[in-house]
């Protein structure tokens, strides 16, 4: 039972988490279009279908991991995530996130593998559903296939500005 809690605290803390940033993508402080300009200006291109879907898959693997549903994939999406947003806008800037470095997106890619690991627990969705998606070879899923998946992308559409002089 306390592993069942400790699982169910990492995922609604992770989960929701991971939404409200989608969400925020979306309607936040300049909405969709600031996001937009945000992604262009970090060289995602095109811009605007990288802000959008960056905040669908965030949403979308944020409820997944929230209600403990494809705990596994859940995971790898969220790896993919903090991959591509340690390379583009924390690179360069540190390890400290209070410097703009990477901390922060390491540490919620690390819960992703270790939610990917565990399980969801036994409150779970997948528990209910009899579906398993987590242990050894979720986690090397989640940490090896979310860093593949995001490199990919960012090989094909990773174009950033040439430093002006």
């Amino acid at each position: 039972m306390d592993v069942d809690l400790a699982l169910i605290v990492l995922r609604f803390a992770l989960g929701p988490m991971l939404v409200l940033h989608g969400m925020n993508k979306l309607s936040g402080a300049g909405g969709i279009a600031g996001t937009t300009g945000w992604f262009e200006a970090l060289g995602l291109r095109p811009a605007w279908l990288h802000a959008r879907v960056a905040a669908v898959v965030e949403i979308g693997a944020g409820v997944l991991v929230t209600v403990g549903l494809l705990t596994g994939p859940a995971a790898t999406a969220c790896v993919g995530l903090m991959v591509v947003a340690m390379l583009t806008d924390h690179r360069g800037k540190g390890y400290f996130v209070f410097t703009g470095g990477w901390e922060y997106v390491l540490l919620v890619a690390m819960c992703a593998v270790a939610l990917a690991v565990g399980g969801p627990g036994r409150w779970s969705l997948d528990q209910a559903l009899g579906l398993s998606s987590s242990g050894l070879w979720w986690a090397a899923i989640a940490a090896f296939g979310g860093t593949a998946a995001a490199l990919l992308l960012l090989v094909v559409s990773h174009r950033p500005a040439a430093p002006s002089d």
